[in-house]
């Protein structure tokens, strides 16, 4: 059922999705500066590229604080609002939600990704 799902999601927006999030990535990954923002942005085109079978964890330690509040203040808020908002409307039908608790999902990570792992989802 996840294979279905996510080709259904890279259909319909999670290729988009994360291409962007690739490009954006090689931009920040320029300057030396820009790199830890760079591979944040990578790890957000993992899950938007198959988030179906992938959890987040947050393990994060001060270090990772600080920069997360310096990721919101310059666009990460942004992000994940817009993610919610994005899994709020798929989630009007019900059919969409299932893909609007994986934007949730991304919108978590958008909004506090330093710190933050993805991983496969262990099925019992």
């Amino acid at each position: 059922m996840r294979i279905i799902l996510n080709i259904l999601w890279l259909i319909f927006g999670g290729l988009m999705s994360a291409f962007g999030w690739w490009l954006t990535g090689f931009l920040w990954c320029i300057t030396i500066v820009g790199i830890p923002v760079g591979l944040q942005c990578f790890k957000l085109a993992s899950i938007s590229l198959n988030p179906f079978g992938k959890e987040v964890v947050n393990d994060g330690g001060t270090v990772s604080l600080l920069l997360n509040i310096l990721w919101l203040v310059f666009g990460g808020l942004e992000l994940a609002i817009g993610n919610a908002l994005t899994g709020l409307i798929l989630c009007i039908t019900i059919i969409g939600i299932p893909f609007g608790k994986q934007f949730f999902k991304i919108a978590k990570v958008s909004l506090m990704p330093f710190g933050a792992q993805v991983v496969r989802e262990h099925v019992f």
